[in-house]
């Protein structure tokens, strides 16, 4: 992808500030025991989120997989982020996908609270990254 450090800067900020958005929607979901609906949104502002960081390096996925991929190869082998960030969108990928796609299933306000917070570390963990990044990058 040829894309300009000016373009990609804006892009990982408006990438950001979706995530943050999506994380409120999520919260306010939360508040109403919309609980599959909170766990789609904060699902969604980690996808964000590391969206925002990888369109720093010019890398911008079409799937989630793509995302999965790259985020492993550019910021987890090379221990710029810690493991767990993508263990734990790995498992806000499992449960979007059971709320999205599972007829029967249900889901606790345990398993919405705990994807509220594994969203609310992913994104505080991608903006450090993303701005020393964009500090790099000048």
């Amino acid at each position: 992808m040829n894309i300009s450090i000016k373009d990609k800067k804006i892009l990982s900020d408006v990438r950001i500030e979706k995530a943050r958005e999506f994380l409120a929607d999520a919260q306010a979901n939360f508040k109403q025991q919309r609980f599959r609906t909170a766990v789609n949104r904060a699902y969604y502002a980690s996808l964000s989120a590391l969206r925002s960081l990888l369109i720093l390096e010019g890398i911008n996925p079409e799937t989630h997989d793509g995302v999965l991929t790259m985020l492993s190869l550019r910021f987890i082998k090379t221990e710029i982020l810690p493991v767990h960030i993508i263990r734990n969108f790995k498992t806000l990928f499992s449960k979007r996908t059971d709320v999205d796609y599972g007829d029967f299933d249900t889901t606790s306000s345990t398993d919405a609270e705990e994807s509220l917070k594994n969203a609310e570390e992913i994104i505080e963990s991608i903006d450090v990254v993303r701005k020393k990044l964009i500090a790099e990058i000048g």
